[in-house]
């Protein structure tokens, strides 16, 4: 397999899945956040979250830094518009 299809269908997997979608939502209202404040938004174990985080980082479609013992996340709008129209980008961020 093309090593750039595979990149696309690791993107759009990422952007499958309602809870990706929506942690993306969440990304977009601040500009970092800790995932100890977003485990507080949803309704999953915080190893569910991390999975889902995981994916999106896998991605490129948010990025990840440390800061102590904790890890803050902020969306990767760059790589966003790579990949989805500015109407598709709103639609998920409004």
């Amino acid at each position: 397999m093309d090593i750039r299809i595979e990149n696309y269908e690791n993107i759009f997997k990422a952007l499958s899945d309602s809870k990706r979608l929506k942690i993306l939502n969440e990304l977009s209202k601040q500009e970092s956040i800790c995932v100890c404040s977003l485990v507080e938004h949803f309704d999953i174990s915080q190893s569910k979250l991390s999975y889902h985080l995981k994916m999106l980082l896998d991605s490129k479609l948010i990025t990840m830094e440390r800061n102590g013992k904790w890890n803050y996340y902020s969306i990767n709008m760059g790589e966003l518009e790579k990949y989805l129209s500015k109407e598709a980008i709103n639609n998920i961020i409004k």
